[in-house]
């Protein structure tokens, strides 16, 4: 139900005795990930995470989904990262995505989904936040990051996005949002939940639609 690809670019990853490896990126932590968002599979998805949280915006607006997730790491190493992304429509812009990276440093994920080069967000300005999001009950603020180092197939229109990062109880908390005109959605404190803990309300969350590409 999830297959294992690279964390840091779309390649598969193969074992080689108790090693994944990509043939780009070579020993990694493999990223599971579902063909296909369903309740089933983010059900599986949240075992093999077991312990580290996949947080979503909670509560979801009428007519936002969940579109995709993963989760990188072992079944028996430990989890590094998760991803979620919800989907839905703003008056303003049109379709959007936002997708929620939550990572151990050096996991590279986040810069995967935010289409920059390297495995880090790199220095955080010494200017004030931007934005604040609360992740359970901690208010955590979230700096921009420049997307201007992407590589140019990163800069397509349909890609136009706007990166936040923040730093949660000593991980990296990546907010990507697309279109980056979308941004304006954060005038206000987002909540984020941890998906695991949300018990019988998960029920009627609603998984599917296109695939949002990351």
């Amino acid at each position: 139900m999830l297959d294992p690809r690279c964390p840091r670019c779309p390649r598969p990853v193969d074992r080689d005795d108790a090693v994944w490896a990509c043939r780009d990126h070579g020993p990694v932590p493999p990223l599971w990930r579902p063909a296909e968002a369903s309740y089933d599979a983010f059900v599986a998805h949240l075992e093999r995470s077991r312990g580290f949280p996949t947080l979503l915006p909670w509560p979801l607006g009428p007519g936002w989904h969940v579109s995709s997730f993963g989760v990188v790491g072992e079944q028996d190493g430990g989890t590094h990262a998760t991803v979620t992304v919800c989907s839905g429509t703003s008056a303003l812009d049109g379709p959007v995505d936002v997708l929620i990276v939550s990572e151990e440093p050096g996991t590279g994920v986040g810069n995967r989904v935010a289409r920059l080069p390297g495995d880090t967000p790199g220095e955080l300005g010494a200017d004030p936040p931007l934005a604040r999001v609360r992740v359970e009950q901690v208010s955590v603020p979230m700096w921009p990051v420049s997307t201007s180092s992407a590589p140019a197939s990163a800069h397509d229109v349909e890609l136009d996005r706007f990166v936040l990062v923040g730093e949660e109880r000593g991980r990296w908390l990546w907010l990507v949002i697309r279109p980056a005109s979308a941004m304006l959605l954060l005038r206000d404190e987002w909540i984020l939940r941890d998906a695991s803990g949300l018990g019988p309300p998960l029920v009627e969350v609603a998984f599917g639609g296109p695939d949002p590409g990351w």
